[in-house]
């Protein structure tokens, strides 16, 4: 008898839905700390008399708030998948689920659970976790320094020099975690690896490769170049109706946006330095092209070639990708 478990997460519970196979539901709320993972796996243990194996779990990737419950889960061996929002949303509008609460979110995922069979989440190892850890540490205080530098540009002289000790501490912190992302992959032998790997690619450096590193993951959890361009919210959206057949209306907005957002300087620079994604933008740009146009499919090429490099195992070669089509 198979069983699916709904989990609305929020910062500080999870609410629970178990759909069991006469299609009742059972729900539960725990907290969103150790202790309730903890309680979370006793509790199915009670319920599901056929043993945990026969339990596939569902959840929304929510930032932040979703991650150590979905490691713990991992880690206990239990079936998971963390799925996009929006396909869940799309999904409850379908059914014409219009109730939202905690408890009715957490029936929908278990019944999207069900009916889609979302693929199983493989988590991140653990140095892939923490680069990812410090790779958001990091670009939270470059965002907390960039709004203190803007409090700066018309602050009153009162306020002045507040805002310069500030300045200061974030500038600290933010060097500090900058040795700690250098640590942690030269202390792990397979990022250092696809690091090396990733410095042959011109228009990727210091500050752009741990970033890249920690939003891809392990590069074979990708199938294909595809399934990586949907993660980053790269792939084309194309409407057809009626006269208007085959338009392209910019990029899908499922994916990883921050993921996308993190591209576009690295896809500037290697649009000058990188020959094939120079010769690429020439290309469009003789198309007359528009320059948002340009920039997004450059974002596409470089990723591409990333993902090219990282899934051989070799380094970058203009000759070989040319062949490939990267």
């Amino acid at each position: 008898m198979q069983y699916y478990l709904g989990v609305d997460v929020s910062k500080a519970k999870l609410d629970l839905a178990l759909l069991t196979a006469n299609d009742k539901y059972r729900s539960k709320v725990f907290a969103n700390d150790t202790q309730g993972f903890q309680s979370l796996v006793q509790w199915l243990q009670t319920h599901v008399p056929d043993g945990l194996t026969s339990v596939h779990i569902c959840m929304e990737a929510t930032g932040i708030y979703h991650e150590a419950l979905a490691c713990f889960l991992h880690d206990q061996g239990l079936k998971l998948s963390v799925v996009n929002p929006v396909l869940v949303k799309r999904f409850a509008e379908a059914n014409r689920l219009r109730n939202k609460t905690d408890s009715a979110d957490a029936k929908c995922l278990a019944m999207f659970c069900k009916n889609c069979n979302p693929q199983r989440w493989e988590a991140p190892s653990p140095g892939v976790r923490a680069l990812q850890a410090l790779v958001a540490r990091l670009e939270t205080l470059q965002a907390m320094r960039q709004a203190e530098a803007n409090r700066l540009d018309v602050a009153h002289e009162s306020v002045a020099d507040s805002i310069r000790t500030m300045l200061a501490k974030l500038d600290a912190s933010i060097a500090k975690v900058r040795e700690q992302i250098s640590g942690t992959i030269d202390d792990d032998p397979d990022l250092k690896g696809r690091a090396n790997l990733l410095h042959t690619i011109p228009g990727l450096g210091d500050k752009t490769i741990p970033q890249l590193m920690a939003y891809i993951g392990r590069p074979e959890r990708f199938k294909s170049v595809k399934a990586l361009m949907a993660y980053a919210a790269l792939t084309p959206l194309i409407r057809q109706s009626g006269t208007s057949l085959n338009k392209h209306r910019g990029t899908h907005p499922l994916g990883n946006h921050e993921f996308k957002r993190m591209l576009y300087f690295p896809a500037m620079v290697a649009g000058k330095y990188n020959p094939l994604v120079a010769q690429f933008w020439a290309r469009l740009k003789a198309q007359n092209k528009p320059g948002k146009v340009i920039i997004v499919a450059c974002m596409h090429k470089l990723l591409a070639i990333a993902y090219g490099v990282l899934r051989s195992g070799k380094p970058f070669d203009v000759n070989h990708l040319k062949q490939t089509g990267a």
